[in-house]
């Protein structure tokens, strides 16, 4: 009889941060979707309401290999000193399906998440893009920070929070992935001088009017994941270039786009999916802002986890 446990392999939240750089997470997410896997192909994932927050069930099958991922959300845990997001990730052979490895999950989420926004703003925004807002004073947006100044060589960082000793808290923590760059806590007013743009909070109505966004600037909005939820103005997507990680999702759960288009200002056949940005011979925008919208897919865990082992 075979001891799986036994057999396991452990990774610590360290080893997960000391194993995969964010810029190898983001080289992984590229190169999932260069080499042709489509998230419309994605197992589908399950979202159970619990006392005190949300189950979340994550399975993904791509490039040879087989993962789940355990998550919870949990709202109030910021309040007790924990991250929102809890879970584990069990990553398994391809070919036998048996369990190789157990992964500290919410690492692995603080990792994936701010990899795929920077995977996708490499394709989107101008090479000189250098000014960024973070919307955000949690543990997203500070990696969000290290993602960005992978990618860009960052001039400005402004973390944004309703909480002023949060915010400069915030950018104290996010100085360290970007030295190079002046790292604040700023204001909403600091939206109008910003290229890259980042959503990282738990918002239900419109974080800043569109008219605050520069027409050559690159938004990502990765709050939620429920369909009524929104941090961008629908006037700002009726007037950007939306990219989505797969229809489904943006039917579903990508309450930007949903609420986007219940006002007429946006159409689901105008979105583009991240298939298409890095398949497709696909082309930005250069005369209006690019939108990312993303909640978060199994697929990605397992691009990074696989680094991790």
């Amino acid at each position: 009889m075979s001891d799986v446990i036994a057999n396991l392999a452990l990774v610590s939240a360290r080893e997960v941060e000391e194993q995969v750089s964010m810029s190898d997470a983001i080289a992984a997410i590229q190169t999932t979707l260069r080499d042709g896997f489509d998230p419309e192909d994605d197992l589908a994932r399950s979202i159970i309401d619990v006392p005190n927050g949300q189950l979340l069930l994550m399975p993904a099958a791509a490039g040879g290999a087989v993962g789940q991922k355990l998550a919870t959300v949990a709202p109030g845990n910021p309040a007790q000193g924990l991250e929102r997001i809890q879970g584990v990730y069990i990553l398994m052979d391809g070919d036998t399906l048996a369990p190789i490895a157990l992964l500290d999950g919410t690492a692995l989420t603080s990792l994936r998440t701010p990899a795929v926004s920077a995977a996708c703003a490499d394709e989107l925004a101008g090479t000189d893009a250098a000014d960024l807002v973070v919307v955000g004073t949690g543990p997203q947006a500070i990696r969000h920070v290290e993602a960005f100044a992978a990618i860009r060589p960052l001039r400005t960082v402004r973390l944004v929070g309703r909480d002023a000793a949060r915010a400069a808290s915030a950018a104290e923590a996010a100085r360290g992935y970007a030295p190079d760059a002046d790292v604040r806590a700023g204001s909403l007013d600091d939206i109008a001088a910003a290229d890259l743009i980042v959503c990282a909070t738990t918002a239900s109505t419109p974080l800043f009017p569109s008219e605050a966004v520069r027409d050559d600037a690159t938004i990502v909005a990765i709050g939620s994941h429920e369909p009524d939820r929104t941090e961008l103005d629908p006037v700002l997507l009726g007037r950007s270039q939306v990219i989505v990680e797969s229809r489904r999702v943006a039917r579903t759960e990508a309450g930007d786009v949903i609420v986007a288009v219940e006002a007429g200002m946006l159409r689901h056949d105008d979105v583009v999916t991240m298939h298409e940005l890095f398949t497709a011979g696909f082309s930005p925008v250069d005369d209006r802002p690019r939108v990312i919208k993303t909640c978060g897919m199994g697929w990605q865990d397992l691009a990074v986890a696989r680094l991790a082992v």
